[in-house]
């Protein structure tokens, strides 16, 4: 038991790690895209537009398939079988292989038509050439990583994560700066961009190939000492595979087709009001600024899920409910601890993050505002998508998706064009959509199993904790505003008061029992610092 949960935590610690070392180096790198003379907003919004149409087929491709191998993988491994799961990998490989190929043959092929007839952004064509390779190489190591994940050695994912997003913020700037010596091309620094994605991709995929060939000598000799296979025909195990991957597949491309929707209507409902080069403004600074800074939280959060599918998976395989039970409800709790805050505090504090990270273009902090409050939702659905998947109910996921879309596309054809709301209204229905995608999950979760939650810890200490944290906060920043400190500077001490106060109103509230208290990273040590604050 103790081995167990040490293995989960030390998998947390690893994302979690990693996922504050991706968000650091991915804020530098937009940062400075933002920031650069000549690219801004209007840069953005070329940039993004033909990101979020490789995000859609790179989901088709690759972005289901680590959580439904290591779903796959952990329940072999539960079962002593490592040769099958070894099968599983290789089989993997080579059908998701040609997928990726495909879509990646798409993309390069359909540049021209997407950029100038989906998106009606035509400087888009050259951004989606330079990420067309990419989808392949995503594809791939998306599947070796899935194999990482369920036997678990998070880590690995961790590192490949951390390597590619370093290469990927490093690659970006020098090719950036290197395009605008010689040209201020704004089309022309938008594709070096996302270039710089596609190198630092081919260099996460060599990476994972060379790791998974290194783990695989040692793996063999356990093959040998505890064998337990059970053989399987090639197409029984495909049709296994793409059981799981396909449901799971499906409910992330309807997750990102809600992004793809702002980008496909926002531009296209703007352009006839405000002009073509205004409507692609808004749409950038919707896609980049916006969208990076609600995203953020969720990435903290994103550890506990991934780490809940094979662990979940596993314990299923081994009919452990009360490990079952005990790992939702801890990363619900989680969820809740993160997204709270982290809403309120940027809801109150917009217009001070935007100055503070982008002060050559600062604009959106309305937007901001707005869109802060779809971390609760977002990040509560993050959690229970991944607990539905671990327990097999991903179908039934796609529904509340499906729904989710829908609020979606409706809310942006009927608020975009409105008089003062245009692209607010997107911000909007992205917050219904939520709303709606997490009311249907939350009471599919509560019909799969049976857990008692305890709402007074899970939802309101948490609120109560960040209202009185982001009040006393407040009124200290304008004590230090009135006493001359510079706004940026105030802005990030007050970050740091509003953490510390957090930290210690769900210490003295007692959010978190002694048991999930050393479920935490580090938790003896967190256990000795709450029993103080106490």
């Amino acid at each position: 038991m103790k081995d167990k949960q040490e293995r989960f935590c030390d998998s947390i610690i690893s994302l979690i790690f990693s996922q504050g070392i991706i968000k650091i180096f991915g804020l530098i790198y937009s940062m400075y895209l933002i920031n650069k003379k000549g690219f801004g907003d209007r840069g953005n919004a070329i940039y993004m537009g033909g990101y979020q149409v490789y995000v859609l087929l790179l989901t088709i491709s690759s972005i289901g398939v680590p959580n439904a191998i290591a779903r796959l993988i952990a329940e072999k491994i539960a079962l002593n079988d490592y040769k099958g799961a070894n099968k599983i990998l290789k089989l993997s490989i080579l059908s998701f292989g040609i997928i990726g190929f495909c879509c990646s043959l798409i993309l390069y092929v359909g540049a021209n038509y997407i950029s100038n007839r989906i998106l009606l952004i035509p400087e888009c064509k050259y951004s989606l050439i330079a990420l067309s390779p990419a989808i392949f190489f995503v594809t791939v190591s998306s599947v070796i990583r899935g194999y990482f994940n369920g036997i678990n050695k998070i880590t690995k994912t961790a590192k490949s994560q951390t390597i590619e997003q370093i290469f990927k913020s490093i690659l970006t700037i020098c090719f950036v700066e290197l395009i605008s010596k010689y040209r201020t091309n704004i089309v022309a620094m938008a594709s070096a961009a996302n270039f710089a994605s596609t190198c630092s991709i081919f260099i996460n995929f060599n990476y994972m190939v060379i790791s998974y060939i290194k783990f695989r000598k040692g793996q063999r000799q356990l093959e040998i000492k505890k064998q337990c296979f059970v053989e399987e025909k090639n197409i029984a195990i495909l049709r296994k595979i793409f059981g799981v991957s396909i449901p799971i597949t499906l409910a992330a491309v309807l997750g990102n087709l809600n992004k793809n929707i702002d980008s496909i209507t926002v531009v296209r409902i703007l352009s006839p009001i405000l002009g073509e080069n205004s409507a692609k403004l808004k749409y950038g600074i919707l896609s980049s600024k916006i969208d990076m800074l609600t995203l953020m939280p969720l990435a903290f959060n994103m550890a506990f899920s991934t780490v809940l599918v094979p662990n979940i998976s596993s314990a299923i395989a081994k009919n452990d409910i009360n490990s079952i039970n005990r790992k939702i409800y801890f990363s619900l709790l989680i969820s809740s601890i993160i997204c709270f805050p982290a809403a309120i505090g940027m809801s109150v504090y917009s217009s001070q993050i935007l100055n503070l990270l982008f002060p050559n273009s600062n604009s959106g902090s309305e937007l901001l505002k707005i869109s802060s409050f779809c971390i609760i939702f977002m990040s509560f659905t993050q959690t229970i998508g991944g607990v539905l998947q671990g327990i097999g109910k991903t179908r039934i996921t796609l529904i509340s998706l499906l729904l989710g879309l829908i609020v979606k596309f409706v809310s942006n054809v009927i608020l975009i064009p409105i008089t003062n709301i245009y692209e607010k209204g997107a911000v909007i229905a992205n917050l219904l959509s939520s709303l709606v995608i997490f009311f249907v999950e939350w009471e599919l979760l509560k019909k799969s199993i049976k857990i008692k939650f305890k709402l007074n810890y899970l939802i309101f200490k948490p609120i109560i904790a960040s209202i009185i944290m982001i009040t006393i906060s407040h009124k200290i920043y304008y004590i230090l505003y009135f006493y001359g400190l510079k706004e940026s500077v105030c802005t990030i001490l007050v970050i740091i008061v509003a953490s510390v106060l957090y930290i210690f109103c769900i210490s003295i509230m007692k959010i978190f029992s002694k048991e999930e208290i050393y479920m935490l990273p580090f938790g003896s040590k967190v256990y000795r610092i709450f029993k103080i604050l106490e």
